[in-house]
């Protein structure tokens, strides 16, 4: 008998109704990207009406985080769905190019999702006359709550979970994971929870140290500090987590080691390295700089 966890009856819809003909339904995934939104803008409202935590006051009035929002969820969703054409599909969206536009099939992508809202604090920055290493600090700063609850979905969804395992916390996932299973083993396997792992550190760990930071140790009153955190803990987060979690078809080979980003390679071990942990390692070195480079401002 497997000594694993069975994973529990949940579905990727929450409910649905029918109008007019027309099927409606809300899912858990839709649920996170609105908890995430609605928590991200909710908190940095508040921040901007504590002047003490930045140094010269804050970078915007209360009322503009609305505005922040709109560029915050058209970067997410054109640079997260972008993204996943581009790092991970390509081959595919390439003869398809009408899908491209279709999300509601599913597909994004963090690390385009990322892209997107730099882009997004940069334009909202520019058009509102915003500082912006203060608004990328807020930004920075309640990101973890949006991965959190992005995480929690993608194990409710049964989606993007981790390498086999034999450890006694390893589910046994349904639909293609217990597919690739039976091809691979020709039997149901367990898998690390590697979805569980990443809210875990991605988004609470994370979450906390950032929090702790601005609201205990006045991280917001040296500008870019936030956002050098966020690189480095989430980088980090997610190439340890993708020791743990079944590596994308997308990688690099020796013949082609430097090859376009959206196809790199043949073999998803090569060199050690999956497509998550090459587009993180840059986010580590980066939030490395961005953190030296403060130190040397402070």
């Amino acid at each position: 008998m497997l000594a694993a966890i069975q994973f529990p009856g949940l579905q990727p819809e929450i409910f649905s109704i029918t109008v007019f003909g027309t099927e409606l339904a809300l899912r858990w995934y839709a649920l996170a990207y609105i908890c995430g939104i609605a928590l991200g803008w909710w908190l940095v409202a508040r921040m901007m009406k504590r002047p003490a935590l930045w140094r010269g006051g804050a970078p915007m009035a209360p009322k503009k985080a609305e505005d922040l929002l709109t560029w915050m969820v058209l970067g997410v969703i054109l640079g997260g769905r972008l993204g996943y054409v581009l790092f991970y599909q390509w081959d595919y969206y390439r003869e398809n190019l009408g899908e491209i536009a279709a999300v509601w099939q599913g597909g994004m992508s963090f690390h385009g999702g990322f892209l997107g809202v730099v882009l997004g604090v940069v334009g909202f920055s520019l058009a509102n006359k915003a500082p912006m290493l203060k608004v990328g600090d807020a930004v920075a700063t309640v990101a973890p709550i949006g991965i959190f609850f992005g995480r929690l979905a993608n194990f409710v969804n049964a989606e993007l979970w981790g390498r086999p395992t034999t450890l006694p916390w390893g589910v046994i996932f349904p639909g293609p994971a217990a597919q690739d299973c039976a091809a691979e083993f020709g039997a149901l396997c367990a898998r690390h929870p590697s979805q569980l792992y990443e809210a875990g550190l991605e988004g609470l760990l994370l979450g906390a140290v950032l929090f702790w930071g601005v609201w205990r140790r006045g991280w917001l009153r040296t500008p870019g500090k936030a956002i050098g955190v966020f690189l480095l803990g989430y980088g980090l987060s997610r190439v340890i987590v993708e020791g743990f979690r079944q590596a994308d078809a997308q990688f690099i080979t020796p013949d082609n080691p430097w090859g376009h980003v959206w196809r790199l390679g043949q073999d998803a071990e090569a060199f050690g390295l999956t497509m998550g942990q090459v587009l993180s390692l840059p986010m580590v070195a980066l939030g490395v700089l961005v953190l030296l480079l403060v130190r040397r401002r402070a």
